[in-house]
């Protein structure tokens, strides 16, 4: 499997990364390590987890994905020096992590990096990712009423130098390699990069936001921080929890799905817009004897800015289609067609 490198770090990461926030939920132990395990024989190299999963978060599950993962470790010797392991320290608003007062800072990164490395089973993790930042930000469905405010822009930025530091104790400890964002903007992005360098600090590598046929507000102002400062992206929810393979089509929820494991409330994805734009790319895979959830992976691992696609499943008939989709090429009149759906339906939601 094709691999790139990691910001300007020394890891070669394959284009597809394991997600793995279902396990735990969705997933029980079997098979995630059942995931994990095809994933490695196809070649993937790069996990991606988080001190918050599984998903939906709930106090029940909290912490149940780096434990699965951790027994997996342990079950196989001689695996943890094959993985690229990336996982995240969660923001401000969950209640159950470290009482409520889970912002993210010297004193919870500290205490965060300690569990996970306990539950992970491991002495170092390779990436370590602000999971979202402390300010007001615009993800998960925060677009349309985001309004930044000036307040926040001097707290924030004392925020990010004390964030820096930390994460400097904790490389040169030995206990993480690399750090990186998730969830951020092109203000937060640039300014940690600019204090990294001022004042010799660690740099962020990568950022772990949203992108996918149906959200592309990566670009076009991430993306070329992304190419011209390399700052890797690293894409969730590629295939927007399943809307594009289709199966919500038609009002359906299928019993195993992610929305059916959600709140309908909490579901910004499920809007009549967004549902025309997957009519559209259904039509375009079909004319093209394409299966859509492969059009998609195909596309986002065919952007000049991307560095990994993170794909999850729930099945293992699911992951395997995933997989192959790394195996594609799309052709120049479906890449024309893709963009002329965006413009038909930009932010669908």
């Amino acid at each position: 499997m094709e691999k790139r490198i990691l910001g300007s770090t020394d890891l070669n990461v394959t284009i597809a990364c394991l997600g793995t926030m279902t396990w735990g939920n969705q997933n029980d132990e079997s098979e995630g390590h059942q995931q994990m395990d095809r994933a490695v024989d196809a070649g993937i190299n790069f996990f991606d987890t988080a001190e918050m999963y599984a998903v939906p978060p709930s106090p029940e599950t909290y912490g149940k994905t780096e434990t699965i993962i951790g027994n997996w470790f342990s079950a196989r010797p001689g695996m943890r020096e094959k993985i690229i392991l990336a996982s995240k320290v969660a923001g401000r608003g969950l209640r159950w992590v470290r009482d409520g007062n889970a912002i993210i800072d010297r004193k919870n990164i500290l205490q965060a990096v300690e569990d996970s490395l306990r539950r992970l089973r491991t002495d170092y993790i390779d990436l370590y990712q602000l999971h979202w930042p402390n300010r007001p930000f615009y993800h998960f469905g925060g677009f349309w009423r985001f309004n930044p405010r000036e307040e926040y822009a001097a707290k924030s930025v004392e925020n990010f130098h004390e964030v820096l530091q930390t994460l400097g104790e904790l490389v040169q400890a030995g206990k993480i390699r690399y750090c990186g964002l998730s969830n951020e903007s092109a203000w937060g992005t640039m300014k940690y990069l600019e204090l990294a360098q001022k004042f010799n600090l660690p740099r962020m590598q990568t950022i772990q936001n949203e992108y996918g046929l149906l959200y592309r507000l990566f670009e076009p102002d991430l993306a070329e921080i992304a190419i011209h400062e390399k700052i890797s992206l690293l894409a969730y929810s590629p295939l927007a929890t399943g809307l594009l393979t289709g199966k919500y089509r038609n009002g359906k929820v299928p019993e195993k799905s992610r929305w059916k494991h959600q709140s309908a409330r909490h579901n910004q994805r499920n809007t009549p817009q967004a549902h025309a734009a997957v009519e559209e790319y259904l039509k375009l895979a079909k004319e093209n004897d394409l299966s859509l959830n492969q059009m998609s992976l195909a596309f986002a691992a065919s952007r000049p800015f991307m560095t990994s696609v993170i794909i999850g499943a729930t099945t293992m008939e699911q992951l395997e289609s995933n997989i192959a989709s790394f195996d594609m090429t799309l052709s120049d009149e479906v890449l024309k067609s893709i963009e002329q759906i965006r413009r038909d339906y930009p932010i669908p939601y």
